[in-house]
């Protein structure tokens, strides 16, 4: 379980940074939509809650 979830942590976060990149070729080019900002930023904050979850239960016992 402990390596799916770290598997799915990596795919959100690869995934948000691909949208990141992806708003700069979009039109208009050089301008982030915040849409895209947003959603990395939840990318982010998802993953960082597996990884913390994940390692305060590991640490318990």
């Amino acid at each position: 379980m402990t390596h799916l979830q770290l598997l799915l942590a990596t795919l959100l976060v690869f995934s948000g940074l691909i949208l990141l990149f992806l708003g700069f070729f979009l039109p208009p080019e050089g301008e982030i939509h915040s849409s895209v900002l947003v959603a990395f930023g939840e990318t982010c904050t998802f993953a960082g809650a597996l990884f913390g979850v994940d390692y305060k239960y590991k640490n318990k016992s």
